[in-house]
């Protein structure tokens, strides 16, 4: 549903003309550098997806006088995750639940909203919140992709929808959704989906950016053999990657996983679309094949021909990956000289603590370098293949693995600047325990790891390889050499969470914290310039744009997706505004309201009245059903509820099972749940709330 405001007489797109253009010719001189410097009209500003800005009226030394010159307040505590995007005068902004506005970039005013309708009970399938990482623009377009499945486009003057098409059947048996921002490649629209945890077969898919039409699919793992072919891109590749699999292991039921949830990008010489994959599922090879095989594509980089979507290579960072590890960060295309000879490359800095440089015309492995602590490579072959310790193969009995789960680099934007020759990100130093369930059984629709050990025999052990984790968490931003794969520099910073990041030209990076600030570092050295508190952790990618001579600066401050559901079980979680986006400019004058802090303690629990074996059934379920969103143990999460009051236990069923609050995104889980199921994870949550209150 469109709300319109203002209207605006049409725009000339020159810039997305040139666009255009650069897609369809390929092999010009600087086919990548085809954006006008004061603009950001994708993702990753240009091709490069490099979020490196030419401007250069905020630099070194007067970074200190920049002021806020506007802000939007977003009317969410959600995470807001989305890079605006800025052209023409105009910044659009997507939150969750999709909901997309257009403001003018000068004052702040709305242009226009539009609010798709995505149904509310997709939130249960959005492992970290029902976020949206941005949006694409094209010629006279918007177009965004919903969380239920949708690709939209919008007139981007009036916010009308001008067509809508599905990406996925709801029908499919899998948890499919849409958290990353699609992107639009020489008027084809590329998308890929979530839900990897749950259990997905992942693909990408293309559409034309004029009518919506499917052009090709490519799906990520392989799909039941006794079915015949899918009639896609690529079943040409099929039989090499079905090799790669056991023959009768669950990824069968749960699809592999593998779903490219957020990293795509494009080189229009090569005319290659280059797909950044997930994590598979069941998370346990053991469970998923056998403990056998690399099970391709899952958290590797696939490069497939643009105009069809047929396999061209692919370069996988973790072979039989089962740790939760996914290759969705930033790639980014860039040329270096490499022992005397120009390359032209790809980068990324996966989960797994490496950054890596790929030769992005054959995906040949030219280098690696682990910037965080980690124990699982033992070196690379002579081709580039990682040698896996097996001690970080798990079993039953506990393992100590770095990074954990949370990665060392997750998606929050990376950035590189042709200037200093560095790449720069929020990095995470972490371990986990990982052990095998004993017996588990896929579930579909819900949580499907196979891990375990936090309960029987193994419980003790558990404990102690979670707190040598615990000792290792640290987080910085990181600037790294790709071509002498070393940090160049380090910014410690408090936790794991803090933003994304964009560089200029006047060697001035940009990060949100999770000081709850946004902050300016010199690129050269690290040293901080400049920082402002914007009430909420920013984790979103911020851009930076020119406009009647003067540039600006916007970034979207929301906290949320995963690494707050991590600070919301550390029990650290700082007091916050709701979200807003917030644009700056040298002078700024305007500023914040006072933060309304909550220093309220959680409300007592009730009394727990339910037996050892009800108790022992509800946390099994809540692991499966609930955890992704509440937090492992019942700790944090969207919603902590051990810190439920006693009107919100009294009505425990009706929102479980009734729907009762699915307005806010938590649905009715009577199709998984029946009424005894849904009392042991009550009388489990009233358990743990007790435990954590002192008696």
């Amino acid at each position: 549903m469109t709300k319109p405001i203002c209207k605006r007489p049409a725009a000339l797109f020159a810039t997305l003309a040139a666009l255009a253009l650069a897609g369809c010719s390929a092999g010009g001189d600087d086919p990548l550098a085809v954006v006008a410097d004061g603009e950001w009209v994708m993702d990753g500003r240009d091709y490069a997806a490099q979020r490196f800005s030419p401007l250069t009226r905020i630099d070194k030394d007067n970074v200190g006088e920049l002021g806020l010159a506007w802000y939007a307040d977003l009317d969410t505590y959600r995470g807001v995750e989305a890079t605006p995007l800025y052209a023409d005068g105009v910044l659009y902004n997507t939150l969750a639940w999709n909901i997309t506005t257009a403001y003018d970039a000068r004052t702040g005013e709305e242009l226009w909203t539009f609010d798709p309708e995505t149904p509310r009970e997709f939130g249960r399938y959005a492992c970290c919140e029902p976020v949206s990482r941005g949006l694409a623009l094209w010629q006279d377009k918007i177009v965004i992709a919903t969380l239920d499945g949708r690709l939209i486009a919008l007139n981007k003057d009036t916010g009308e929808q001008l067509w809508s098409t599905r990406t996925f059947e709801l029908d499919s048996g899998y948890a499919y959704s849409i958290t990353g921002a699609p992107r639009v490649f020489d008027g084809k629209v590329v998308v890929g989906q979530s839900g990897g945890d749950l259990g997905v077969r992942g693909f990408v898919s293309a559409y034309d950016v004029n009518t919506g039409e499917k052009l090709w699919k490519f799906f990520l793992t392989p799909g039941d053999p006794t079915k015949g072919p899918d009639g896609e891109a690529s079943d040409p590749v099929m039989e090499m990657v079905r090799e790669t699999w056991s023959a009768d292991g669950m990824w069968k039921e749960l699809g592999g996983g593998a779903n490219p949830w957020d990293a795509i990008a494009y080189d229009p010489e090569f005319d290659l679309v280059y797909v950044g994959t997930g994590n598979s599922v069941p998370h346990a090879r053991f469970y998923r094949s056998n403990n056998e095989g690399d099970n391709l594509f899952v958290c590797s980089i696939v490069a497939l021909d643009a105009r069809t979507g047929e396999y061209r290579w692919h370069y996988q960072m973790n072979p039989g990956e089962e740790w939760d590890w996914t290759c969705t960060s930033s790639i980014i295309s860039a040329d270096l000289e490499i022992e005397g000879e120009p390359r032209k490359v790809l980068m990324q800095a996966p989960k797994n603590g490496f950054f890596y440089v790929l030769d992005r015309e054959t995906g040949e492995f030219i280098s690696a370098g682990a910037h965080v602590f980690q124990n699982w490579n033992e070196g690379f072959d002579e081709k580039g293949r990682p040698i896996t310790s097996e001690k970080v193969r798990y079993s039953e009995e506990p393992a100590l693995v770095a990074p954990g789960p949370g990665g060392a680099h997750n998606w929050f934007p990376m950035a590189f600047s042709p200037q200093t020759g560095l790449a720069y990100f929020p990095a995470y130093q972490s371990a986990f325990a990982y052990a095998l369930q004993p017996d588990w059984e896929p579930k579909p629709l819900r949580s499907n790891s196979g891990w375990g050990g936090w309960g029987g025999p193994h419980a003790g052990r558990m404990g102690e390889v979670m707190g040598e984790a615990a000792a290792l968490e640290k987080a910085w931003l990181t600037a790294w050499d790709p071509v002498k794969q070393q940090v160049a520099w380090q910014v410690e910073l408090p936790r794991h969470g803090n933003g994304g990041v964009f560089v200029t030209a006047s060697d001035l990076v940009f990060e949100g914290t999770t000081k709850q600030t946004f902050s300016a570092f010199d690129a050269r050295t690290g040293e901080m310039l400049w920082e402002y508190p914007t009430q909420s952790a920013p984790v979103a990618g911020g851009i930076t744009y020119e406009l009647d001579g003067e540039q600006y600066i916007a970034v979207n401050a929301g906290w949320g997706g995963g690494a707050a559901q991590i600070e919301r079980g550390a029990g650290i979680e700082l007091p916050r505004a709701p979200a807003r986006l917030l644009v700056f400019k040298l002078g700024g004058t305007a500023q914040l309201p006072p933060l309304e802090v909550d220093a309220a303690a959680p409300p007592e629990p009730p009394r727990l009245t339910a037996s050892e074996a009800e108790i022992q059934r509800g946390a099994k379920l809540f692991a499966e059903t609930c955890a992704v969103c509440h937090g492992q143990n019942a700790i944090g999460g969207v919603k902590d509820l051990r810190h439920m009051d006693r009107d919100t236990h009294g009505k425990f069923d009706q929102i479980v099972l009734g729907g009762l609050y699915l307005e806010k995104g938590m649905a009715s889980f009577d199709d998984l749940l029946d009424e005894q199921q849904a009392n042991d994870i009550h009388a489990y949550v009233i358990a743990r709330a007790n435990e954590d209150w002192g008696r």
